[in-house]
């Protein structure tokens, strides 16, 4: 996946806030690139609402229409 791609939240690995897990389902542009520990990437994904969250990237996929 690349910055600039829409992409859909579809999971979430671990218990979250609930502002977070209200982003299950919905569909955001990534921003960036995190680097998670150990050789993982995460995404910094940007929502509508303006709010950016990042996410493992085993919990986005690519948005219907991409």
């Amino acid at each position: 996946m690349e910055v600039g791609q829409s992409v859909r939240v579809y999971r979430l690995r671990d218990r979250v806030s609930p502002v977070i897990a209200k982003k299950l389902g919905e569909v955001g542009v990534i921003q960036d690139y995190k680097m998670t520990d150990g050789s993982g990437v995460g995404f910094l994904v940007k929502f509508a609402d303006n709010s950016a969250i990042w996410f493992f990237e085993d919990e986005v996929q690519p948005a219907p229409g991409n």
